[in-house]
């Protein structure tokens, strides 16, 4: 496998993964979130059109459900469960690839329904080593093609498992299954998922993004959890 082969499955992975792995977050590593860009700070910021912000408000009430999760502890009530959209720009694609190797397709919208019960997540925080195993998740992209014609649809499924001490992720894996995609499309995931399941090439970015997700993003809900007194 040629290394832009290879940058181009992982880049593929990567978009799919968005919808998943940080399905709660209203920002993205390496590719800045159009809905978390302050127009004020950015007068170049791109606007947000009507269903980008309906996507946005989405993401922020899931994460926030989470969030509270996380901080109470508490393992008696409403589990999570989330429809989350999220619309990658083909700028926002192509920031994220870092010019190493070009997008061939224009937006991006990914959409999954997050759903993860309220017990584990509760005890990952409490229990000295605890791990969530979630159930499968599918997710579905439809890439827009430059040129005329359809766009191209493409599903996945995984079932991700974080591994927990004190509070903190360790390790992490996707465990990818099944995918339907147009044969382009298809061949790249194919062999992108099949080697991260034998290899776990993401699993410590997924460490990475679900310790910050516990952390920074939190923090930035935590006046809006319920209970908080604003102290």
């Amino acid at each position: 496998m040629t290394s832009t082969r290879a940058a181009f499955i992982g880049a593929a992975i990567a978009l799919l993964i968005s919808g998943a792995a940080r399905a709660a977050e209203d920002s993205s590593a390496g590719a800045p979130d159009p809905a978390a860009a302050p127009l004020a700070a950015d007068a170049g910021a791109p606007v947000l059109s009507a269903e980008e912000k309906a996507e946005k408000d989405a993401r922020k009430a899931c994460k926030t459900k989470i969030c509270g999760i996380l901080a109470s502890k508490d393992p008696v009530g409403d589990d999570v469960s989330c429809d989350i959209v999220k619309t990658w720009r083909e700028a926002d694609i192509t920031k994220m690839l870092g010019g190493k190797i070009d997008w061939p397709w224009g937006k991006a919208v990914c959409q999954s329904k997050l759903e993860v019960k309220r017990e584990p997540l509760a005890k990952a925080m409490s229990e000295g080593s605890y791990e969530v195993v979630m159930p499968a998740q599918k997710m579905r992209c439809t890439l827009a093609r430059k040129a005329e014609g359809e766009p191209y649809v493409v599903e996945v499924s995984m079932a991700p498992k974080v591994a927990f001490e004190n509070g903190k992720a360790v390790t992490a894996s996707l465990n990818w299954g099944e995918a339907d995609a147009p044969m382009l499309v298809y061949a790249l995931i194919y062999a992108g998922t099949g080697l991260d399941n034998s290899a776990n090439i993401l699993g410590p970015e997924v460490v990475r993004m679900v310790n910050e997700f516990t952390t920074k993003k939190c923090a930035e809900v935590k006046g809006e959890l319920p209970g908080n007194t604003g102290n």
